[in-house]
């Protein structure tokens, strides 16, 4: 099982597809989503190289309230930050799969702050049972990003329709989940 895939037993729901034209737009559905994440929330971002993931992980952190900039741990792996709960960002680009056992971020995904995973395809399907997936494609076509979301588990669910609400709020749409 990869980390893409989610366990059957595991709660879903509908999962979101956006589609961003900018940079901006990007970052701005990081900051909706951000603002919506709870301490032990954790979020697996996967995707190609330029498919936005940094740039998501800023609006995230963003959203959050960090204040410091936000860059890609390719080398350092971890970046910790402070908003009004501690901001985990963590970049697996230079791991292989078999690498990700011992990096300890297990840690990590405890109850004090909210975790962001760039490239969680290395990561082993157990080691994020309950979190947001988040797919980013770029749409060559439309010179766009799509976004997919998805829950793993019954936390996520709870995140991703108040994720949906929030949008639909915003776009005047008013269904719930």
């Amino acid at each position: 099982m990869t980390a893409a895939s989610c366990s059957r037993q595991q709660h879903r729901v509908v999962p979101v597809t956006l589609q961003s034209h900018s940079e901006d737009m990007t970052r701005e559905i990081g900051r909706e989503l951000g603002r919506l994440l709870q301490a032990g929330d954790v979020l697996c971002l996967e995707g190609e190289l330029g498919t936005g993931k940094t740039v998501l992980a800023q609006g995230l952190a963003e959203g959050v309230g960090v204040t410091d900039p936000v860059t890609s741990p390719s080398f350092t792996l971890i970046h910790e930050h402070q908003g009004r709960l501690p901001f985990y960002h963590v970049d697996l680009y230079r791991l292989s799969p078999n690498e990700t056992d011992s990096l300890g971020l297990e840690q990590y995904l405890s109850d004090d702050g909210a975790v962001v995973v760039e490239w969680a395809e290395r990561l082993p399907a157990e080691a994020c049972p309950d979190c947001l997936r988040v797919r980013l494609r770029y749409l060559v076509e439309a010179d766009s990003r799509e976004i997919a979301i998805s829950a793993c588990g019954d936390r996520a669910a709870d995140l991703l329709c108040r994720f949906t609400q929030s949008t639909r709020e915003r776009t005047n749409q008013g269904r719930p989940c």
